[in-house]
């Protein structure tokens, strides 16, 4: 099912000189910019009556904006009884500890068992929403924390702070190697110029800003803190491999079991069989967009990422180097 969508708007002069594609993403924050990329291309966009379908089309200022086209929508998705840990609630937002192993939008190959299918059923007023309320998105075997709006007042307004940079998101990750201290990275990010299912570190990619601590160093191992700065596909993955200490378990991103010198058999097995990324979104801050009242949440770590850590803890106490 789609639903049709009429938006009108109006470039005034501060628009002058952008990107249509980058200034349909101001005007209407709502609305990925991939969604209006698309949108772009199908002739869906008129300027001053007249169909663009240039994403590169120099915004002159003072034009009349006006977008006409069909919104698949969330209605189209089925609504399944499926467990949700809610966090937090209200009128406006919901919060949520989303395990590993759940794709968060339902798409080819996975149209049931999601976290839109979930949210479809406990909170149906998501139907009418962009993205179903969800504003941004985990890995489907990354856990952790979520925000999703319910109304679409909220949703602009989260949408505004992330594009601000203003959400705080703070993962913790196990990765490959030691680390000597934390740092900052930075680098432009974008698809892989022939794996396309693959990010990478590209000249023309997007800027990403990953900043990371260490919490625990181990023989081979180091379990660290990151935060983002930005909000990239895989950027965590992605960034700490391209420093030579890919994630635990993250086989797409250059994985390859570290045994320490003298290895128990017990790590040996957790590090050649971790199941997944061993990253998780353990704390969530904003600013509630109806209150303005600064708001954080924490989720612990799951049990999977706990007893790695608590493998990886017995073998340095028994003095494995």
């Amino acid at each position: 099912m789609t639903k049709p969508i009429h938006l009108t708007g109006l470039f005034s002069d501060e628009f002058r000189g952008k990107r249509l594609d980058a200034a349909l993403a101001i005007l209407f924050a709502e609305y990925s910019r991939t969604r209006l990329q698309q949108w772009i291309a199908e002739g869906c966009v008129k300027i001053n009556q007249q169909i663009i379908k240039d994403t590169r089309y120099k915004v002159a200022g003072d034009e009349q904006v006006e977008i006409t086209a069909d919104l698949p929508g969330p209605s189209a998705w089925q609504a399944q009884l499926l467990p949700v840990e809610v966090v937090y609630q209200d009128d406006a937002i919901i919060v949520i500890n989303k395990p590993a192993g759940v794709v968060v939008h339902p798409a080819a190959g996975n149209f049931e068992g999601t976290l839109v299918n979930a949210l479809l059923h406990h909170f149906p007023e998501v139907t009418h929403l962009p993205r179903a309320g969800i504003v941004h998105r985990l890995d489907k075997d990354t856990s952790g924390l979520l925000v999703i709006a319910r109304t679409l007042i909220a949703h602009t307004a989260l949408v505004e702070q992330l594009q601000a940079r203003e959400v705080k998101r703070e993962y913790e990750a196990i990765v490959n190697g030691v680390l000597r201290q934390g740092g900052t990275t930075t680098t432009h990010m974008g698809r892989h110029p022939v794996d396309r299912k693959r990010m990478a570190v590209v000249k023309t990619g997007k800027e990403a800003i990953t900043h990371y601590q260490i919490l625990q160093r181990f023989p081979s191992h180091t379990h660290i803190k990151v935060q983002l700065e930005t909000g990239r596909t895989h950027q965590i993955r992605v960034h700490m491999a391209h420093l030579g200490h890919p994630l635990v378990g993250d086989k797409t991103y250059g994985y390859r079991p570290r045994f320490p010198v003298g290895c128990p058999p017990e790590l040996r097995d957790k590090l050649s069989h971790f199941p997944r990324q061993a990253l998780h979104a353990r704390r969530l801050g904003l600013v509630h967009p109806i209150t303005k009242e600064e708001m954080e949440w924490e989720a612990p770590l799951p049990d999977d990422m706990v007893e790695l850590l608590s493998v990886l803890s017995a073998c340095s106490l028994d003095g494995t180097q």
